[in-house]
Parts: structure tokens; C-alpha cells; sequence
């Protein structure tokens, strides 16, 4: 009875020892957090079509409206439309506004309603003012995101009406930027319709993001082939979106000075994203998924071993037009999937 008595407080140490090592080696709440966090690549999608906020709209003309340039023009007929930006975001709210069937001119970034109009920009960023001139515009939408600025001037020389738009993009350009476009075209109602639906999909896609979420590490990266790889930092659109679905942008962290730096394994390592977001062409020119791991240092990042990678459409993710409700909706559902069990 003795040797029992003493025997028992032995079992009882070996028992709370493994009960302790075991508590020890357990996941914290942050690393149960980690561990449950969706990995590996995936496409955030967008409607293809930007959606017309109304079918029949009455442009009321001739309206004069002051462009960023100072200038004051006044358009009398918006029966034939040119847009030329960078971004596309001018043909998304001229399409957005119902006046689509009136575009006989864009630039490179489309979508499949559009793409049969010509492209005034098929060198990607250069204007052509004999190209544009040839399709009759009785009124000119651009910025100087593109150009040369002589092209534009020599266009409105010729008496053709040239209005220019901030070439800035953000969200917080992106409800007076539709007011401007509509006010243009003789259409300030629908576009304070439009700017007003556009900010409450923004609002909803932001409500949509996950209470308990995590605080993912967001590299966007600019990709074009060998000739330009490049990591975003503060002022490069991505940050805002990023910033705006509950993220951290990856170079704003790293310490970043400007919008864009060329791809080093000291700027990826630095970063260190737990997601890389990139335009869907841009991961293409680079052989996907695979090519994307070989440049330097991605590899060595918690996105590159995991291979988490997010892809969106090269014509909307930065456009910061009617549709940017839907693309941070988009971005949201692609950082916070649900876990598969």
C-alpha cells in the first residue's frame, strides 16, 4: 500500500509533463489563424460588361464645361464619342451612362461590347490625331495619361471639342470623375446616379469583408514580359484597393518611395506579401504561376511558398471607373475565400 502511495504521484508528474508539452506545442491563436488562411492561386473575377445605368439616356446640349487643362469647351453633339485614356475608364462610364452605342472611338483596354470599336491606340499609348479625325468625332474625352499632348491639341484645332479629365485614379477620384464624363455628354442626372451606385457597391463590397479577418500582406505587381517587372508602393492604385479590402500594401511597408520599383530580391524579401496581386496578362507574359516564382526573391516570400497568388483582368483592376464596386467586391472574395474542409 506504501510503494502504490508512492508510485501514483510519479504517474501523475508523467501525465502533467505530457499534458504540458503538449500545451506547449500547440498552435497559437495567431498560428490556428495562419494555418487557416486560403492558399494558392486564384482569378478574382468581374463582370465582363460594365452595366448602363439607364437604356435610354436624353443628352440635353450644348453644355460648356471647364477641363482639367483650363480650358473651357462646349459640346453641342455627343452623337459620335472618342475616349482615349490609359486606363479605359473613360469607355466603362461613357458605356456605364448609357451612351455606348455612341463610342466610334477607344483605346486599347476594352471589354467584349466595345471591342468592335476602333482602337485609337493600337501601339498601346500613342495617339494618332489623322486616325482619330477620320472617324468624324463630334466630341473628344481624354487625359494625359496618353498621348503626345501635341496629338490632342492639334485635334482640338480643328474645332473638334477636346475635354480633359484628371488622369488620376483612386477611389476617392472616382464618383467626380462619372460627374465630369456626364456632365460632358449632357447627362449630369444619370451620372449622379451612376456616381451615387458606383459608392454604395464600393460601401457593400467593403461591408462584405470578414469581421475576424486577418490583415493580409498585399504585393501588386506591374508585369509586362522580360522588359518590365516592377513592385507597387504608395500612389500606384493597388495600394488604395488593397488598403480598401482590409489589407496592407506590401511596398508601403517595405518602405517605399515611389509608385512603382523594379523587381529586386532585396524589394520582394522586404515586402515579405502573404498574397502577390497581379493583372491577369501581366502573370501570363511571365509564364503564370511558375514563371511568376522565378523572379527575384519572390520565392522567398510567404506568398511565394505558398504560391498565393491573385489575378484580375489588365483592364479593370486599375480603373477606378463605374465598375470599381465590383472589382473591391472581387478582391475581397479572392483574399478572404472560404476555407475548404
Amino acid at each position: 500500500m506504501f510503494r502504490s502511495v508512492l508510485r501514483f504521484p510519479a504517474v501523475l508528474v508523467v501525465v502533467l509533463s505530457i499534458l504540458f508539452v503538449g500545451a506547449c506545442s500547440a498552435p497559437t491563436t495567431d498560428e490556428t489563424a495562419t494555418t487557416d488562411v486560403v492558399t494558392g492561386p486564384r482569378t478574382a473575377v468581374v463582370d465582363d460588361e460594365p452595366r448602363p445605368v439607364t437604356t435610354d439616356p436624353a443628352p440635353a446640349l450644348p453644355v460648356t464645361v471647364r477641363g482639367v487643362d483650363g480650358v473651357e469647351t462646349t459640346i453641342t453633339d455627343v452623337s459620335r464619342i472618342v475616349v482615349a485614356d490609359r486606363s479605359g475608364t473613360l469607355a466603362q462610364t461613357v458605356y456605364s451612362l448609357g451612351l455606348g452605342d455612341r463610342l466610334v472611338g477607344r483605346s486599347t483596354p476594352s471589354f467584349p461590347a466595345i471591342e468592335d470599336v476602333p482602337n485609337v491606340t493600337p501601339g498601346g499609348h500613342g495617339l494618332n490625331a489623322e486616325a482619330i479625325l477620320a472617324l468624324n468625332p463630334t466630341v473628344v474625352l481624354t487625359d494625359t495619361s496618353i498621348g503626345p499632348l501635341a496629338v490632342q491639341e492639334q485635334i482640338r484645332a480643328t474645332g473638334v471639342p477636346v475635354v480633359f479629365v484628371d488622369p488620376d485614379r483612386s477611389l476617392e477620384t472616382v464618383a467626380p470623375d462619372i460627374e465630369m464624363v456626364a456632365a460632358a455628354l449632357g447627362v449630369p442626372d444619370e451620372g449622379s446616379a451612376l456616381a451615387q451606385r458606383t459608392l454604395d457597391e464600393i460601401a457593400a463590397a467593403q461591408d462584405a469583408i470578414p469581421a475576424d479577418h486577418p490583415e493580409p500582406t498585399v504585393a501588386f505587381l506591374y508585369l509586362r514580359g522580360s522588359a518590365i517587372k516592377m513592385l507597387g508602393g504608395p500612389g500606384s492604385g493597388a495600394d488604395a484597393l488593397i488598403t480598401a479590402a482590409g489589407g496592407r500594401d506590401a511596398g508601403v511597408l517595405a518602405g517605399l518611395d515611389a509608385q512603382f520599383v523594379p523587381i529586386t530580391s532585396e524589394a520582394m524579401i522586404a515586402s515579405a506579401p502573404d498574397i502577390i496581386l497581379v493583372m491577369t496578362h501581366s502573370l501570363e507574359s511571365v509564364g503564370g504561376p511558375d514563371g511568376l516564382a522565378q523572379l527575384p526573391g519572390v520565392a522567398q516570400t510567404p506568398a511565394g511558398k505558398t504560391g498565393t497568388i491573385v489575378d484580375m483582368d489588365d483592364s479593370t483592376l486599375l480603373s477606378f471607373g463605374p465598375q470599381t464596386g465590383q472589382v473591391l467586391a472581387a478582391l475581397v472574395e479572392a483574399f478572404y475565400p472560404p476555407a475548404v474542409s
